[in-house]
């Protein structure tokens, strides 16, 4: 049945009908965005057809876990920097309540099976659950916040390889176990790849005629807003780009880079490229010289670098010596001059305060911990009394 030319609803169901949309909602403090991050709102995105993700204020994660590394202008453009994200809520309540799943039109909200407390240790998506507009969503084995900290307080070229390292121990004593024990969602692990992680990550799209294929080359480590404004920056120079990064391997990052350079194995720079909505392929492994092989290979019709240094091959040799000879290598300034140098200083100058962070979100997640296995053992007393 047809009404003003509408389907209306009391007909039978025809193929032409349109499903109905279904949002869904995210939020989170979202600072120092990782794959992880990522992830999660991939997930979340899959549950539905359309993904809002709130993001708290300087103000609110500051009262309820202490200060954030990254401000809210950033944060605000590094979520909308991820390809699952439809659109953003600046300043998102940090309790998430029924009134703000209705204001924007949300079906139900999404969050990681870890717990989220505020400052006087309430779950904060209690509400929701209780009406049954809540979903969870896997957590990422292997990193967290609180790992990717502690590999920039090291300083040790060893953080790959070698977690059972005195000093790593020590971090991780300091940083995500209190005196109680430990907590499974702010402790430290290790992340394992697998092709599985890289395909749910990849966009799989090959490059269409009349594509501009785009190649850019780095550690891009702890892919940050710097990496954003550059790649957004790369993409909006042609009409249908089509951008290709190259991620050099971690022992060539370590060698141009040093000190414990890069804080990210290469498997981790992969997916934290991928989740990026101004990117469509990542080469795992990128030769460090822009050579005429792989110019020839991706049919690449530009090459940029930003306006770091961009340091000599191992012989001593310009790695973009190809592309200049045939007229293709553009510097851009993307007026971002962040680097991951500089975030590692904001981690260090701000170490004391992010252990002690860390420490209280710990204990306040053992006191639930605790109290979810008293109420456990309480409920098989109960039972057998009932027997």
């Amino acid at each position: 049945m047809i009404k003003n030319g509408h389907h209306s609803d009391g007909g039978a169901s025809s193929p032409e009908k349109r499903r109905r949309v279904v949002r869904v909602w995210c939020d989170g403090c979202y600072d120092m965005v990782h794959y992880g991050h990522s992830n999660q709102l991939r997930q979340a995105k899959g549950m539905g057809d359309y993904l809002v993700v709130g993001v708290h204020t300087d103000a609110e994660i500051s009262e309820h876990k202490g200060p954030p590394v990254f401000t809210q202008a950033e944060r605000y453009k590094m979520v909308r920097a991820i390809k699952w994200v439809d659109e953003i809520v600046e300043g998102a309540p940090y309790v998430t309540t029924l009134e703000t799943l209705d204001k924007y039109n949300c079906d139900f909200c999404v969050h990681g099976d870890d717990i989220t407390l505020t400052v006087d240790g309430k779950d904060t998506y209690a509400e929701v659950k209780r009406e049954e507009r809540y979903r969870e969503c896997k957590r990422t084995q292997g990193v967290s916040t609180t790992d990717l900290v502690g590999r920039m307080l090291l300083m040790t070229k060893a953080h790959h390889s070698n977690m059972d390292n005195p000093d790593y121990q020590q971090h991780t004593d300091n940083f995500g176990k209190g005196p109680k024990g430990h907590s499974p969602w702010t402790g430290v692990s290790q992340f394992l790849q697998t092709s599985q992680k890289i395909i749910q990550f990849a966009s799989g799209k090959e490059p269409q005629p009349g594509d501009t294929i785009i190649y850019v080359a780095g550690a891009f480590d702890l892919f940050h807003i710097g990496h954003v404004d550059f790649l957004e920056t790369v993409y909006k120079q042609a009409e249908r780009p089509y951008v290709i990064v190259g991620l050099h391997f971690d022992q060539e990052v370590n060698r141009y880079k040093g000190k414990n350079y890069p804080i990210m194995n290469v498997h981790e720079r992969t997916l934290s490229v991928l989740a990026c909505r101004y990117v469509s392929e990542v080469v795992i492994g990128a030769p460090y010289a822009v050579g005429k092989d792989l110019l020839d290979h991706f049919k690449v019709d530009l090459v940029f670098h930003g306006k770091t240094e961009v340091f000599s091959d191992k012989d001593g040799s310009d790695p973009y010596a190809e592309p200049k000879m045939r007229g293709v290598f553009r510097t851009l300034d993307s007026e971002n001059g962040l680097t991951t140098d500089d975030i590692v200083q904001r981690i260090i100058e701000n170490r004391l305060l992010f252990e002690a962070r860390n420490q209280k979100k710990e204990a306040k997640e053992m006191a639930v911990i605790e109290a979810m296995k008293r109420k456990g053992e309480h409920a098989e007393d109960a039972a057998q009394l009932a027997q």
